[in-house]
């Protein structure tokens, strides 16, 4: 008997062998599509930012269109991604993720082909779309396949990768646009997409969510969309029109009274788009109000970066990005090892320390962040940034993640990411009023000191709301004009200092609260959804 008994038993032994050997390729085809998927879609976004001075230059557009042609993409990306995570538990995660990468490549022709900055913003609303449907769905996917002894080490896999490639989008945009085109930013994601699906369909199992039988709640989506919308709208015309503008405080009012209708509807529809049950987790609302510090402090500092460097400091597109470097180098040795920290320890420590490093690169960035050599200049700053950042993106992802259930994972991956998408949204309206009066301030300043005759004046104040890139008056005299050029650029460094110290404060007032509501290496109870009927 117990001879008869020992191949039973090895054969079991093997086929265990051959399903582990075959659930960790299959893990590493998963790996490779939720990453470049991903990917695609963090290059994008920040390749763009390089190319807002082309933008300025090859199609005309002042700094509200361009700071139009992050915003309506991020708009539509922040309000819709909610939904890209709901239909993916619903319709399949795989399913949903590849028409979200389908609809982001089409899209990025249409950019890539735009003959003005309206055409050119209309699209990339479009991509936004796109966008909102393949981002949650990546860390879905992810969240479903590994189990919790190894989802933390996988999540820092992607997180490495993911914001290796987010950081690598400006050193790209920047070669690309010195050596070819603009348009090649979004050209690039073709070839992209292509490996992407055909790894996707072959290799990427297919999955869904509890709430597969459950309406969408398109309603939340609508109201989300007008509440962002709104709010992004009145922010960024009122450097134009005012504030007092009724257009602007109109759109304000629509925006926040959006916002909160949605809440309101969100706490009474039977499957809503934000389940409000998942806020009970002390983790999940710390570790997205965490989110939305970092990302706003990020999204801002990044933003107004590009202009300093090529438009004050006189670095070519290429230069300015790779200027970025720092930030691809420490991401991509620290986030895998933080995600494998995060799994033995928790993630409380590493999001404290990676904050606060990361205020500190802020801080750096605006005190030695001038002209001169860049290794003396911006480069310590953004290096300490980068340390921050790997130290603390894979940690925040995976508590976020671990807080709910995996029934949730598709909802907790788009609540995620659209809190960070709404940081960078409103940080660029926002800072961008910011920048904008300390700009204004200075440059009255300094033409006061200097006694500028009242109708120069007038001509250089239809220049500023292009800031960096005003152009002063062809008729004033050779030595007027050079002192007139020195106030706008050192006009343009001193509203961006202050954005720089704002993002520290953010920075380091996210420390504070992952101390006091990140849970430690003992997860809580993940929050589970209730099934509800056909």
């Amino acid at each position: 008997m117990a001879n008869s008994s020992e191949p039973s038993e090895t054969v079991d032994l093997g086929a265990v062998a051959a399903k582990s050997m075959s659930k960790k390729v299959t893990g590493r085809w998963v790996l490779a599509a939720t990453i470049l998927g991903a990917s695609m879609a963090y290059i994008d976004g920040t390749a763009i930012n390089v190319a807002l001075p082309a933008l300025q230059e090859h199609l005309g557009a002042s700094l509200v269109d361009v700071q139009w042609v992050i915003e309506a993409y991020s708009l539509f990306l922040a309000s819709l991604i909610l939904v890209g995570g709901a239909l993916g538990d619903k319709y399949g995660r795989k399913l949903i993720y590849g028409i979200g990468i389908a609809l982001f490549a089409c899209s990025s022709i249409l950019c890539g082909i735009a003959e003005d900055v309206g055409q050119l913003i209309m699209f990339r609303a479009i991509q936004g779309v796109g966008g909102a449907l393949l981002i949650p769905g990546s860390l879905a996917i992810i969240t479903v396949f590994f189990d919790e002894s190894e989802r933390g080490k996988a999540i820092g896999t992607w997180s490495a990768f993911s914001a290796i490639t987010t950081a690598l989008g400006p050193v790209l945009g920047g070669w690309l646009i010195e050596n070819v085109s603009w348009r090649w930013i979004f050209f690039i994601n073709i070839p992209i997409a292509v490996i992407v699906l055909f790894i996707l369909f072959f290799r990427v199992p297919e999955s869904r969510g509890e709430t597969a039988n459950c309406k969408i709640d398109y309603l939340g989506a609508v109201l989300a969309t007008l509440g962002l919308g709104g709010l992004v709208y009145g922010f960024i015309e009122s450097s134009i029109l005012g504030f007092g503008n009724p257009l602007v405080y109109g759109s304000i009012v629509l925006g926040a009274a959006s916002l909160f209708a949605f809440v309101v509807v969100e706490g009474i529809v039977d499957v809503p788009m934000m389940p409000l049950k998942i806020y009970k987790s002390k983790t999940f609302s710390g570790a997205n109000i965490v989110t939305l510090l970092m990302y706003f402090a990020l999204g801002g500092g990044f933003f107004f970066m590009p202009f300093a460097l090529i438009q004050v400091f006189d670095y070519t597109a290429a230069e300015a990005g790779a200027a970025f470097l720092p930030i691809i180098a420490a991401l991509f040795f620290l986030s895998r090892w933080s995600g494998t920290l995060t799994d033995s320890y928790g993630a409380k420590i590493p999001l404290i320390v990676g904050a606060v490093i990361a205020a500190i690169g802020y801080i750096l960035t605006a005190v030695y962040g001038k002209e001169g050599n860049y290794f003396l200049t911006f480069f310590p700053g953004i290096s300490v940034v980068g340390i921050g950042l790997g130290l603390s993106v894979a940690p925040l992802t995976t508590a976020v993640m671990n807080a709910v259930g995996v029934s949730l994972s598709g909802t907790a991956s788009g609540v995620n990411n659209a809190v960070s998408r709404v940081a960078s949204l409103l940080a660029i309206a926002v800072l961008g009023i910011v920048i904008l009066h300390a700009f204004n301030s200075h440059l009255d300043a300094s033409m006061d000191a200097y006694s500028v005759p009242d109708e120069v004046r007038s001509a250089i104040d239809s220049e500023r709301i292009n800031m960096a890139a005003a152009q002063v008056p062809a008729v004033v005299g050779p030595e007027m004009k050079l002192a007139l050029e020195s106030m706008v650029r050192d006009s343009y460094i001193k509203g961006f200092h202050l954005v720089l110290y704002i993002a520290a404060a953010l920075s380091a007032l996210s420390a504070l609260l992952a101390w006091l509501t990140i849970g430690g290496k003992e997860p809580e109870e993940p929050i589970e959804v209730e099934k509800c009927e056909t």
